[in-house]
């Protein structure tokens, strides 16, 4: 079994390297990370069974990464590493997900390791929805050839649904998200704006607006020539906050 660990404090790391060394050489630590976002790159290149995670790190918490790392097409096993009282895990306890409290025993370690199975998207969202400091992600999973690549949802210009898929634009590449837009906005509704039934923008690429047929309006956007359709319904609310800019 092949094990990522990930936790922001060194002496955290080098205490469950001595732990899976003390199990015996079913498993493998092949690498270690310091935050989320370093443990989805570790994810890509070395593909462990089964990631150890911290939930409170600075970059990207273990939460958020477990929800992006869900999206593989081959998810690893993710078990969380804790010190959240005993009223905050039963959000764990209810999505079936397991856990290891600070300090991690080798007992518990190996009998958590012995059930490890991969969990969805779904019962990390939920975990994630019980803590509203850690609900809303600091960026965007797209699965590209495979691999898992983060964008900062600082960096998205819009979100566009398409058929099944929602487009998502930054200044440098567009890609395909397979995330509805109606959650889109409910998650990121303070950072965003609806302009259609399809697409929201980000308030801070808002530009101008220009006329194109029959009073019809399209919103012009900082950092791409793109320009898309503003309905009837939203746009008087795209004029009024572009007078307050």
């Amino acid at each position: 079994m092949k094990i990522l660990i990930c936790d922001d404090e060194a002496p955290a790391r080098e205490r469950m390297t001595n732990l899976l060394s003390d199990l015996g050489d079913d498993y493998e630590l092949i690498g270690e990370a310091r935050n989320g976002r370093e443990a989805i790159e570790q994810y890509n290149i070395l593909r462990p069974d089964v990631i150890l995670i911290d939930i409170r790190m600075p970059v990207m918490d273990g939460l958020e990464a477990a929800v992006h790392l869900a999206k593989a097409e081959v998810p690893p096993t993710v078990i969380f590493i804790t010190a959240y009282d005993e009223h905050a895990l039963e959000a764990f306890e209810a999505n079936a997900v397991d856990y290891l409290l600070k300090p991690v025993r080798a007992q518990r370690l190996e009998k958590a390791l012995l059930k490890a199975k991969s969990l969805s998207r779904p019962q990390v969202q939920a975990i994630a929805e019980t803590h509203d400091d850690q609900s809303v992600r600091t960026h965007i999973c797209a699965n590209i050839r495979g691999n898992l690549q983060l964008i900062p949802v600082s960096d998205v210009i819009y979100f566009k649904a398409e058929q099944k898929y929602v487009t998502l634009r930054t200044e440098e590449l567009e890609v395909l998200i397979e995330e509805p837009l109606k959650s889109l906005e409910q998650e990121f509704g303070d950072a965003f704006i609806r302009i259609h039934r399809n697409a929201l923008i980000s308030a801070n690429h808002l530009s101008g607006l220009e006329k194109y047929s029959a009073g019809r309006c399209l919103v012009k956007l900082k950092n791409t020539e793109d320009r898309l359709e503003v309905s009837r319904r939203h746009a008087s609310s795209i004029r009024k906050l572009l007078k307050k800019f």
